[in-house]
């Protein structure tokens, strides 16, 4: 088994080398990919050297299974030249997510739907995952209508950049800016680019992903996401109508039943999900739960993940895995 790992030098490319050797996935040779300006340094891998290579190397080599989390210009450039000499490609970026004959994949949700000629596989954003990770069973049971969400973004979803940006600001020191204002002591409702509908590309991508994951347009999503100095790990606050009534304590019993789920939900002794906690774990966790007692069959939930593991490398990772073990590569 022959994987590449493209953007192995990037924050998600370590954590995808991190992931991989927790998880005993079969390689039997890793190809590790970055741009021109990282060919030939060394990295390690279970205690092993390796060069990075540039994309055309490693094609030549052709791998069995391409990670890509290199951003969405090279996604769409590179992703149809592995897929055209049989490499089957999993894509982090946003570039393949929303095209029409890409899927969409959660591994726990909608993994059964990959079959051999599935050459380019969409990992979804970091936000979305961990919201749809625990909405997607509790739409089986209610059917949602419509979901309210604001998220609480670490800036590690923004990059080394932003990660220094907030270091630069602590030590007191002037920088190169990520952000357009201060992170630090701060909150800015600004993840990615406006679109001209006034929601950021954020935004919209909790709304267009979600539905294509539990594959229901009729489920209406507002987004408002912000962007705060936590080094790691997403929060959301997400308020879901659903179409039947529940019971909080079944709504609970099943969460907790679902693979992937950390129910985290006793205020008597303030136990809820934080980010901190959250950092360096594949589950999503959730707490908070409680029905909104504004309007019928609407439930409130606290959601938070890892945004680099499950919302980015993880997820990645157990797509291959569900190759692997279905034979589809």
């Amino acid at each position: 088994m022959k994987v590449a790992v493209v953007g192995v030098t990037g924050m998600v490319g370590e954590v995808m080398l991190e992931v991989l050797k927790e998880r005993r996935f079969p390689i039997t040779e890793l190809i590790p990919v970055a741009s021109e300006k990282s060919v030939g340094k060394i990295i390690s891998f279970k205690n092993k050297d390796f060069q990075v290579v540039s994309l055309d190397t490693a094609i030549s080599m052709k791998p069995d299974i391409a990670l890509f989390s290199a951003g969405g210009e090279t996604s769409l450039e590179w992703a149809p030249k592995f897929a055209a000499i049989g490499t089957t490609v999993i894509d982090n970026s946003s570039a393949w997510r929303m095209d029409l004959n890409t899927k969409l994949v959660v591994p726990e949700i909608n993994a059964n739907t990959l079959t051999k000629s599935d050459k380019i596989i969409a990992n979804p954003n970091c936000s979305t995952i961990q919201m749809v990770m625990a909405l997607a069973p509790l739409h089986k049971k209610y059917k949602i209508k419509r979901i309210v969400v604001s998220t609480y973004q670490s800036i590690s979803g923004t990059g080394v950049k932003a990660i220094k940006q907030l270091e630069n600001e602590l030590a007191g020191v002037k920088g190169e800016m990520a952000y357009p204002y201060p992170i630090h002591k701060n909150a800015l409702p600004h993840c990615d680019v406006f679109e001209e509908n006034g929601y950021t590309k954020e935004e919209m991508k909790l709304v267009r992903e979600t539905q294509k994951i539990l594959d229901d347009k009729t489920i209406s999503v507002t987004a408002t996401a912000v962007r705060i100095p936590t080094s790691g790990g997403h929060s959301e606050a997400v308020n879901v109508e659903f179409e039947n009534d529940f019971v909080v304590t079944e709504v609970r019993q099943l969460l907790s039943n679902t693979e992937g789920i950390v129910v985290q939900d006793n205020t008597d002794v303030n136990l809820y999900p934080m980010p901190i906690y959250a950092q360096g774990k594949d589950d999503v966790f959730v707490g908070r739960i409680r029905r909104d007692e504004s309007q019928p069959n609407t439930l409130n939930l606290w959601i938070v993940s890892d945004n680099l593991r499950k919302g980015a490398a993880t997820n990645t990772v157990q797509i291959a895995e569900y190759l692997v073990k279905n034979k589809l590569v």
